[in-house]
Protein backbone atom coordinates (compact mmCIF):
# COMPACT_ATOMS: atom_id res chain seq x y z
CA UNK A 1 0.00 0.00 0.00
CA UNK A 2 1.30 3.82 -1.06
CA UNK A 3 0.51 6.59 1.32
CA UNK A 4 0.49 10.32 -0.55
CA UNK A 5 2.98 12.53 0.67
CA UNK A 6 3.60 15.89 0.78
CA UNK A 7 3.14 19.12 2.93
CA UNK A 8 0.36 17.14 4.12
CA UNK A 9 -1.41 13.89 3.43
CA UNK A 10 -4.72 11.65 2.17
CA UNK A 11 -7.51 13.10 0.34
CA UNK A 12 -10.70 12.49 -1.63
CA UNK A 13 -9.81 10.49 -4.69
CA UNK A 14 -8.18 7.82 -5.70
CA UNK A 15 -4.70 6.76 -7.14
CA UNK A 16 -4.40 7.89 -10.66
CA UNK A 17 -7.21 10.27 -10.49
CA UNK A 18 -9.48 10.12 -13.57
CA UNK A 19 -11.36 12.87 -12.77
CA UNK A 20 -10.93 16.81 -13.30
CA UNK A 21 -7.37 17.74 -11.90
CA UNK A 22 -8.72 21.47 -11.43
CA UNK A 23 -11.96 20.64 -10.21
CA UNK A 24 -11.52 22.21 -7.52
CA UNK A 25 -9.95 25.56 -8.89
CA UNK A 26 -11.06 28.88 -7.39
CA UNK A 27 -13.48 27.18 -5.17
CA UNK A 28 -13.38 29.33 -1.75
CA UNK A 29 -13.65 28.00 2.09
CA UNK A 30 -13.32 29.06 5.21
CA UNK A 31 -15.91 31.18 4.26
CA UNK A 32 -14.08 32.91 0.93
CA UNK A 33 -10.78 33.35 3.54
CA UNK A 34 -8.63 30.01 1.50
CA UNK A 35 -8.81 30.00 -2.22
CA UNK A 36 -8.17 26.71 -3.96
CA UNK A 37 -5.76 26.88 -6.64
CA UNK A 38 -3.59 24.49 -8.65
CA UNK A 39 -3.33 20.77 -8.09
CA UNK A 40 -0.25 19.75 -6.37
CA UNK A 41 -0.55 16.18 -6.58
CA UNK A 42 -2.52 13.02 -4.69
CA UNK A 43 -2.47 9.56 -4.01
CA UNK A 44 -4.63 6.86 -2.84
CA UNK A 45 -6.14 8.85 -0.08
CA UNK A 46 -6.61 11.99 -1.96
CA UNK A 47 -5.43 15.04 -3.52
CA UNK A 48 -3.34 18.42 -1.69
CA UNK A 49 -3.88 21.99 -3.44
CA UNK A 50 -1.98 24.86 -4.07
CA UNK A 51 -3.96 27.91 -2.69
CA UNK A 52 -4.45 31.60 -1.02
CA UNK A 53 -4.79 32.60 2.50
CA UNK A 54 -6.39 35.71 1.52
CA UNK A 55 -6.34 37.30 5.17
CA UNK A 56 -2.22 37.22 4.73
CA UNK A 57 -2.29 37.32 1.36
CA UNK A 58 0.16 34.04 1.90
CA UNK A 59 0.27 30.55 0.05
CA UNK A 60 -1.24 27.90 1.15
CA UNK A 61 -1.18 23.94 1.06
CA UNK A 62 -4.86 22.67 1.36
CA UNK A 63 -5.56 19.48 1.76
CA UNK A 64 -9.21 17.28 1.39
CA UNK A 65 -10.20 13.87 2.01
CA UNK A 66 -13.61 12.93 1.51
CA UNK A 67 -15.59 12.47 4.45
CA UNK A 68 -16.59 8.72 3.97
CA UNK A 69 -12.94 7.57 2.59
CA UNK A 70 -12.20 4.06 3.97
CA UNK A 71 -8.81 5.56 6.18
CA UNK A 72 -10.21 9.32 7.58
CA UNK A 73 -7.27 11.35 8.56
CA UNK A 74 -7.52 14.80 8.19
CA UNK A 75 -9.19 15.15 11.86
CA UNK A 76 -6.98 13.18 13.75
CA UNK A 77 -3.77 14.80 11.69
CA UNK A 78 -5.35 18.48 12.79
CA UNK A 79 -5.90 17.49 16.24
CA UNK A 80 -1.82 16.51 16.01
CA UNK A 81 -1.02 19.95 14.68
CA UNK A 82 -2.65 21.66 17.87
CA UNK A 83 -1.24 19.62 19.76
CA UNK A 84 2.43 20.41 18.42
CA UNK A 85 1.55 24.31 18.33
CA UNK A 86 -0.09 24.50 21.43
CA UNK A 87 1.69 26.71 24.05
CA UNK A 88 5.08 26.95 21.95
CA UNK A 89 4.84 30.76 20.40
CA UNK A 90 7.56 29.80 17.51
CA UNK A 91 7.79 26.24 16.12
CA UNK A 92 10.48 25.83 13.83
CA UNK A 93 10.66 23.22 11.40
CA UNK A 94 6.65 22.00 11.27
CA UNK A 95 4.32 23.72 9.28
CA UNK A 96 1.45 25.68 10.89
CA UNK A 97 -2.27 24.41 10.86
CA UNK A 98 -4.78 27.51 9.60
CA UNK A 99 -7.70 25.51 9.54
CA UNK A 100 -10.09 22.69 9.26
CA UNK A 101 -13.26 22.08 8.78
CA UNK A 102 -15.68 20.32 6.55
CA UNK A 103 -16.93 22.24 3.25
CA UNK A 104 -19.41 19.65 1.14
CA UNK A 105 -18.78 16.06 1.57
CA UNK A 106 -14.78 16.64 2.23
CA UNK A 107 -12.88 17.68 5.32
CA UNK A 108 -10.23 20.02 4.26
CA UNK A 109 -6.90 20.98 6.58
CA UNK A 110 -4.89 24.67 5.25
CA UNK A 111 -1.42 24.39 6.39
CA UNK A 112 1.73 26.00 5.24
CA UNK A 113 2.73 25.57 1.83
CA UNK A 114 6.45 24.44 1.59
CA UNK A 115 9.15 23.26 -1.11
CA UNK A 116 10.24 20.05 -2.68
CA UNK A 117 10.54 16.84 -0.12
CA UNK A 118 13.91 15.49 0.41
CA UNK A 119 12.88 12.13 -1.85
CA UNK A 120 12.28 15.25 -4.81
CA UNK A 121 15.48 16.86 -4.17
CA UNK A 122 17.20 13.35 -3.81
CA UNK A 123 15.75 12.39 -7.11
CA UNK A 124 17.25 15.58 -8.34
CA UNK A 125 20.86 14.85 -7.76
CA UNK A 126 20.66 11.61 -9.05
CA UNK A 127 19.49 9.72 -5.95
CA UNK A 128 22.81 10.69 -3.77
CA UNK A 129 23.70 13.28 -1.28
CA UNK A 130 27.31 14.13 -0.52
CA UNK A 131 28.32 13.94 3.33
CA UNK A 132 27.94 17.43 3.92
CA UNK A 133 24.71 17.60 2.75
CA UNK A 134 23.90 14.33 4.81
CA UNK A 135 24.90 15.76 8.17
CA UNK A 136 23.15 19.02 7.37
CA UNK A 137 20.36 17.42 7.27
CA UNK A 138 21.40 15.17 10.11
CA UNK A 139 21.66 18.24 12.60
CA UNK A 140 18.45 19.70 11.85
CA UNK A 141 16.20 16.23 11.67
CA UNK A 142 17.49 15.32 15.39
CA UNK A 143 15.90 18.79 16.56
CA UNK A 144 12.65 18.19 14.55
CA UNK A 145 12.94 14.58 16.28
CA UNK A 146 13.65 16.18 20.10
CA UNK A 147 10.61 19.12 19.50
CA UNK A 148 8.18 16.44 18.05
CA UNK A 149 9.41 14.01 21.13
CA UNK A 150 9.10 17.13 23.72
CA UNK A 151 5.15 17.36 22.77
CA UNK A 152 4.79 13.51 24.12
CA UNK A 153 4.79 12.55 19.90
CA UNK A 154 6.10 10.30 18.10
CA UNK A 155 5.69 10.10 14.71
CA UNK A 156 5.93 6.87 12.97
CA UNK A 157 6.45 6.96 9.48
CA UNK A 158 10.01 8.71 8.94
CA UNK A 159 10.82 8.94 4.95
CA UNK A 160 12.23 11.05 2.45
CA UNK A 161 8.59 12.22 1.29
CA UNK A 162 7.83 13.43 4.97
CA UNK A 163 10.75 15.72 4.69
CA UNK A 164 10.27 19.17 3.07
CA UNK A 165 12.22 22.11 2.74
CA UNK A 166 11.17 25.48 3.58
CA UNK A 167 10.33 28.30 0.49
CA UNK A 168 12.47 31.53 0.25
CA UNK A 169 14.60 33.28 3.29
CA UNK A 170 13.04 29.12 5.11
CA UNK A 171 14.50 27.57 2.12
CA UNK A 172 17.37 26.32 3.84
CA UNK A 173 15.18 24.60 7.06
CA UNK A 174 13.95 21.67 6.81
CA UNK A 175 10.54 20.84 8.01
CA UNK A 176 8.60 17.17 9.25
CA UNK A 177 5.10 16.86 7.78
CA UNK A 178 2.35 14.25 7.78
CA UNK A 179 1.01 13.71 11.23
CA UNK A 180 -1.68 10.88 10.23
CA UNK A 181 0.41 7.96 11.79
CA UNK A 182 1.52 9.85 14.75
CA UNK A 183 0.46 8.66 18.29
CA UNK A 184 1.19 9.93 22.20
CA UNK A 185 4.36 7.89 23.93
CA UNK A 186 2.63 9.36 27.06
CA UNK A 187 -0.51 8.41 28.27
CA UNK A 188 -1.56 12.03 29.99
CA UNK A 189 -4.54 9.62 32.50
CA UNK A 190 -2.47 7.63 33.84
CA UNK A 191 0.88 10.01 33.35
CA UNK A 192 3.01 7.15 32.54
CA UNK A 193 4.43 6.03 29.44
CA UNK A 194 2.35 3.70 27.11
CA UNK A 195 3.07 -0.08 28.06
CA UNK A 196 5.29 -2.41 26.27
CA UNK A 197 3.63 -4.48 24.17
CA UNK A 198 3.91 -7.21 21.30
CA UNK A 199 1.96 -8.42 18.29
CA UNK A 200 1.16 -5.09 17.28
CA UNK A 201 0.48 -4.90 13.19
CA UNK A 202 3.41 -2.95 11.26
CA UNK A 203 2.26 0.85 10.81
CA UNK A 204 4.88 3.11 8.82
CA UNK A 205 7.11 2.35 5.81
CA UNK A 206 8.46 -1.05 5.66
CA UNK A 207 11.65 0.27 4.09
CA UNK A 208 12.80 2.56 6.77
CA UNK A 209 11.39 1.70 9.87
CA UNK A 210 12.87 0.11 12.75
CA UNK A 211 13.75 -3.80 13.66
CA UNK A 212 11.54 -3.77 16.81
CA UNK A 213 8.65 -2.52 14.35
CA UNK A 214 9.15 -5.63 12.23
CA UNK A 215 8.98 -7.63 15.26
CA UNK A 216 5.65 -6.35 16.45
CA UNK A 217 6.83 -4.14 19.18
CA UNK A 218 4.91 -1.36 20.85
CA UNK A 219 6.53 1.91 18.74
CA UNK A 220 8.34 4.76 20.81
CA UNK A 221 11.04 7.39 20.47
CA UNK A 222 13.82 4.92 20.06
CA UNK A 223 11.88 3.58 16.59
CA UNK A 224 12.11 7.16 15.19
CA UNK A 225 15.51 7.47 15.99
CA UNK A 226 16.56 4.55 14.09
CA UNK A 227 14.36 5.00 11.30
CA UNK A 228 16.37 8.42 10.84
CA UNK A 229 19.39 6.36 10.55
CA UNK A 230 17.94 4.21 8.39
CA UNK A 231 17.09 7.16 5.87
CA UNK A 232 20.28 8.73 5.96
CA UNK A 233 22.28 6.14 4.92
CA UNK A 234 19.85 5.57 2.28
CA UNK A 235 20.03 9.46 1.21
CA UNK A 236 23.85 8.40 1.43
CA UNK A 237 24.49 5.64 -0.57
CA UNK A 238 21.39 6.18 -2.73
CA UNK A 239 20.08 2.31 -1.63
CA UNK A 240 19.68 0.10 1.07
CA UNK A 241 20.70 -3.55 1.28
CA UNK A 242 16.92 -4.72 1.55
CA UNK A 243 15.88 -2.62 -1.18
CA UNK A 244 14.30 -4.58 -4.90
CA UNK A 245 13.56 -7.51 -2.66
CA UNK A 246 10.40 -9.43 -4.80
CA UNK A 247 7.85 -12.04 -3.66
CA UNK A 248 4.97 -13.83 -5.45
CA UNK A 249 2.49 -12.59 -2.73
CA UNK A 250 2.56 -8.80 -2.22
CA UNK A 251 1.61 -9.31 1.93
CA UNK A 252 4.31 -11.24 2.55
CA UNK A 253 6.82 -8.27 1.43
CA UNK A 254 6.88 -6.47 4.68
CA UNK A 255 7.86 -9.33 6.61
CA UNK A 256 10.30 -10.33 3.76
CA UNK A 257 11.84 -6.91 4.06
CA UNK A 258 11.65 -7.25 8.14
CA UNK A 259 13.64 -10.31 7.88
CA UNK A 260 16.70 -9.20 5.44
CA UNK A 261 17.00 -6.01 7.90
CA UNK A 262 17.69 -8.33 10.61
CA UNK A 263 19.93 -10.46 9.10
CA UNK A 264 22.36 -7.86 8.02
CA UNK A 265 24.77 -6.81 10.49
CA UNK A 266 25.15 -3.49 11.62
CA UNK A 267 28.74 -3.45 10.48
CA UNK A 268 27.69 -4.62 6.52
CA UNK A 269 25.08 -1.78 6.76
CA UNK A 270 27.52 1.29 7.38
CA UNK A 271 30.46 0.00 5.47
CA UNK A 272 31.54 2.89 3.70
CA UNK A 273 30.10 5.45 5.98
CA UNK A 274 31.94 7.15 9.05
CA UNK A 275 32.39 5.38 11.80
CA UNK A 276 29.86 7.73 13.53
CA UNK A 277 27.15 6.75 11.89
CA UNK A 278 27.59 2.82 12.92
CA UNK A 279 27.75 4.45 16.64
CA UNK A 280 24.83 5.80 15.79
CA UNK A 281 23.19 2.64 14.75
CA UNK A 282 24.43 1.01 17.73
CA UNK A 283 22.97 3.48 19.76
CA UNK A 284 19.58 3.72 18.63
CA UNK A 285 19.18 -0.21 18.74
CA UNK A 286 20.41 0.18 22.52
CA UNK A 287 17.72 2.38 23.62
CA UNK A 288 15.20 0.39 25.97
CA UNK A 289 11.27 1.24 25.18
CA UNK A 290 10.65 4.07 27.64
CA UNK A 291 14.74 5.48 27.35
CA UNK A 292 14.77 9.58 26.36
CA UNK A 293 17.41 9.34 23.48
CA UNK A 294 20.21 11.89 24.05
CA UNK A 295 19.63 14.35 20.68
CA UNK A 296 22.33 16.20 21.34
CA UNK A 297 25.04 13.32 21.67
CA UNK A 298 23.22 12.16 18.05
CA UNK A 299 24.07 15.55 16.88
CA UNK A 300 27.35 15.47 18.18
CA UNK A 301 28.29 12.69 16.31
CA UNK A 302 26.96 14.65 12.88
CA UNK A 303 29.19 17.35 13.45
CA UNK A 304 32.32 15.38 14.38
CA UNK A 305 31.82 13.72 10.58
CA UNK A 306 31.07 17.38 9.47
CA UNK A 307 34.05 19.01 11.07
CA UNK A 308 36.24 15.63 9.48
CA UNK A 309 34.63 16.72 6.34
CA UNK A 310 36.11 20.63 6.85
CA UNK A 311 32.98 21.72 5.24
CA UNK A 312 31.27 25.20 5.72
CA UNK A 313 27.89 25.13 7.55
CA UNK A 314 26.90 27.33 4.81
CA UNK A 315 23.35 25.72 4.60
CA UNK A 316 24.33 25.21 0.70
CA UNK A 317 22.94 22.16 -0.06
CA UNK A 318 23.88 19.96 -2.98
CA UNK A 319 20.47 20.62 -4.85
CA UNK A 320 21.45 24.34 -4.70
CA UNK A 321 25.08 23.65 -5.80
CA UNK A 322 23.56 21.68 -8.91
CA UNK A 323 20.88 24.07 -9.93
CA UNK A 324 23.67 27.16 -9.82
CA UNK A 325 25.82 24.90 -12.12
CA UNK A 326 22.63 24.37 -14.38
CA UNK A 327 22.12 28.28 -14.28
CA UNK A 328 26.16 28.75 -14.89
CA UNK A 329 26.11 26.50 -17.64
CA UNK A 330 22.62 27.41 -19.65
CA UNK A 331 22.29 31.09 -18.71
CA UNK A 332 18.62 30.61 -17.23
CA UNK A 333 18.00 33.23 -14.63
CA UNK A 334 15.51 30.89 -12.92
CA UNK A 335 17.10 29.42 -9.62
CA UNK A 336 13.46 27.39 -9.04
CA UNK A 337 14.25 23.98 -7.65
CA UNK A 338 11.91 20.60 -8.49
CA UNK A 339 8.39 21.63 -7.64
CA UNK A 340 6.72 20.04 -4.89
CA UNK A 341 5.71 16.43 -5.20
CA UNK A 342 3.01 14.78 -3.69
CA UNK A 343 3.48 11.03 -4.84
CA UNK A 344 5.10 8.98 -2.65
CA UNK A 345 8.34 6.61 -3.21
CA UNK A 346 7.71 2.51 -3.19
CA UNK A 347 8.82 2.56 0.47
CA UNK A 348 5.66 0.07 1.26
CA UNK A 349 3.70 2.33 3.27
CA UNK A 350 1.87 -0.01 6.21
CA UNK A 351 -1.07 2.01 7.57
CA UNK A 352 -3.40 1.04 10.71
CA UNK A 353 -7.68 0.23 9.80
CA UNK A 354 -7.63 2.63 12.61
CA UNK A 355 -6.15 6.11 13.76
CA UNK A 356 -4.80 5.91 17.50
CA UNK A 357 -6.25 7.56 20.38
CA UNK A 358 -4.82 10.83 20.94
CA UNK A 359 -5.90 13.08 24.24
CA UNK A 360 -7.17 16.31 23.32
CA UNK A 361 -4.68 18.17 25.04
CA UNK A 362 -1.15 17.36 26.28
CA UNK A 363 0.10 16.46 29.79
CA UNK A 364 3.52 17.69 30.89
CA UNK A 365 6.35 15.20 32.69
Amino acid sequence: MEKASAHGGPAPTSSGNTQNPDRFRDMKLASGRFIVRTRLGGGSFGDIYGGLDTWRNKDVAIKLEQVRCRFPQLQYESRVYRLIHQNTLHVVGIPEMHWFGVEGDFNVMVIDLCGPSLEDLFNYCHRKFSMKTVTMLADQMMHRMEFLHSKQLIHRDIKPENFVMGLADKGHHVYLIDFGLSKRYWDARTQQHIPYKEGKPLTGTARYCSINTHLGIEQSRRDDMEAIGHLLIYLHKGHLPWQGIRVPDPSQKTVRIGEKKISIGLEYLCRDEPPQMLKYMKYCRSLKFEETPDYEWCRSLFREIFDKENASRDWIFDWVTRRQKEIAHSGNGSDELPAPSIASGPGELVQPSTAPSLPATPSTH
